[in-house]
C-alpha cells in the first residue's frame, strides 16, 4: 500500500452539532447510576445505624 493509495480513503469528519440522543442516553444512564449508588450509601447507612443501635 503506497502513500497515494493511503491517502484516498475517506476519513469522516468531526461533527460540529452534538447528537441530543446520544447525549439523552449519556444523561440517563448517569442519573440511574447516580440514584444506584446513592440507594446502596443510604441502605449501607441504614444498616449500620441498625447494627449500632
Amino acid at each position: 500500500m503506497t502513500q497515494e493509495a493511503a491517502a484516498e480513503i475517506p476519513v469522516p469528519a468531526r461533527g460540529e452539532r452534538s447528537d441530543p440522543l446520544g447525549i439523552a442516553y449519556l444523561a440517563t444512564i448517569g442519573i440511574v447510576m447516580l440514584a444506584w449508588i446513592a440507594g446502596l450509601v443510604w441502605a449501607a447507612i441504614a444498616f449500620f445505624n441498625w447494627v449500632v443501635s
